[in-house]
């Protein structure tokens, strides 16, 4: 019997061990859906307090429940460790860790680097290694690839390696129903064996399994698709900065627009754009691309006026307060949402960040609320503690900016206490009363 082939038995009989290294909002609700449909799992993370958590059976991602990893680590399906020495023991290894940018916006793959180097330390033949983290085309094969064969080990014969990106939406497990259970998942191997074998294991997570022709074709997949949501936003980020000189309401006009019944697909502006995916990767092609000398303009030009709208926030509370003749310098501003959607925890390249920077930045008190996050980080490595939001503290604000439209805010609420606010969502689209307050983004 082949290696290929009792790795694939295993699979096919759920007596493969599944080894994630990252357990963050991608890797733990991947170790999650495995346990529950057979596999021993085995979690890696540098992160004592996460590893803790997993073994108490506690959760500390919204998408996935507590009650979920108790009843696993009840049953023996779910363990966590910070000892990667332990990957020997596992049969597939998915790596879920991030790809940040680093200070010059360039990609950062130090993480998938150092799992791969803790993966080759202990490396055996019969082991199937899957990529999930978003990266730039030919990541795969030239960084994982290259490190496991450097022991000798041969891709495809002794070991299998494959890239599957991940397709998690933090936040819309319950709102729409989309989990890694029903997400179809893409999948390019290295040689066609790799991606058998990848689509095997996927078969048992997942309903729909898309197989493509190369790791490099599934690594422009996942890159493709949010970039298509980056272009789009910003196409209507420009329109909403032309609705305001014009004095139209942006929000009428999407929404008139999405009335037609096709070649229209509905997006909507905001104060920037936020989260792991959509104002990373962009960058990660833009950067390759200059490899094949080739400048990415249109996709480019989209970051560009992305990354202008925490300004243009900024300008619109100076406009709301000048209503009042007060100025930005010693004004108290409140905003409201720190996440970077509704209803979740997740504040991971808010652009919250930039506006609290830029109102700071000319002298203004700013106080931030948001009930699903009470502490947060900035890019600078500064700590808040937002503040439970009270009528009190709508009353004595020179200014509030609605930044995300968490379900929990009571808009009709602030709008009656506040003496002005800034709405950058269209939050308060069904508020009647007091709407000479509000100014739209």
């Amino acid at each position: 019997m082949s290696i290929q082939t009792e790795l694939l038995q295993k699979i096919q009989t759920e007596a493969a061990r599944i080894g994630v290294i990252g357990l963050g909002y991608v890797g733990l609700p991947l170790a999650v859906r495995a346990g529950r449909v057979g596999f021993g799992v085995l979690g890696f993370d540098v992160s004592e307090a996460k590893v803790g958590q997993i073994n108490a059976g506690a959760s500390y991602i919204g998408d996935v429940s507590s009650a979920e990893v108790a009843e696993l680590r009840e049953h023996g399906r779910i363990e966590a460790t910070t000892d990667f020495r332990r990957l020997r023991a596992c049969d597939v290894i998915v790596i879920c860790v991030p790809t940040p940018l680093n200070i010059t916006r360039d990609p950062d793959i130090s993480f998938i680097e150092r799992a791969a180097e803790d993966i080759a330390r202990t490396l055996r033949s019969g082991q199937l290694v899957i990529l999930e983290s978003t990266t730039y085309p030919g990541t795969t094969e030239e960084v994982i690839q290259a490190r496991l064969e450097s022991t000798g080990l041969k891709v495809g014969e002794d070991v299998f390696v494959s890239f599957s990106p991940e397709r998690i939406d933090p936040g819309q497990t319950n709102s729409k129903g989309w989990t890694v259970e029903n997400t179809p998942k893409v999948v390019g191997g290295v040689t066609p064996g790799c991606t058998e074998l990848a689509v095997a294991f996927y078969s048992h997570i997942t309903s729909r399994v898309v197989p493509v022709s190369s790791p490099r074709v599934a690594e422009l997949t996942k890159l493709f698709e949010n970039i298509f949501r980056s272009v789009n936003i910003a196409l209507v980020n420009e329109l909403a900065l032309l609705c305001d000189r014009m004095g139209l309401n942006v929000w009428e006009v999407v929404d008139a627009a999405a009335t037609k019944p096709f070649g229209f697909m509905k997006f909507t502006p905001g104060p920037g754009l936020g989260g792991h995916c959509i104002p990373v990767d962009p960058f990660y092609l833009t950067w390759k691309a200059r490899e094949f000398d080739l400048t990415t303009r249109f996709i480019e030009l989209a970051g560009e006026i992305n990354t202008q709208m925490p300004r243009h926030v900024h300008d619109l509370v100076a406009r709301a307060l000048n209503r009042h003749r007060k100025a930005i310098n010693g004004a108290r501003v409140v905003l409201l949402g720190v996440a970077y959607k509704p209803d979740v925890d997740d504040y991971r390249e808010s652009p919250v960040f930039k506006v609290i920077e830029l109102l700071e930045g000319d002298g203004a008190e700013v106080v931030t609320v948001d009930p699903h996050v009470a502490e947060f980080e900035d890019h600078h490595g500064r700590t808040f503690r937002t503040t439970p939001l009270s009528d009190a503290l709508i009353e004595q604000a020179d200014c509030v900016a609605i930044i995300t439209d968490h379900s929990a805010f009571d808009y009709a609420n602030v709008v009656a206490r506040a003496p002005v606010i800034v709405d950058t969502r269209n939050a308060t689209r069904n508020v009647a009363a007091g709407r000479e307050k509000i100014v739209l983004l």
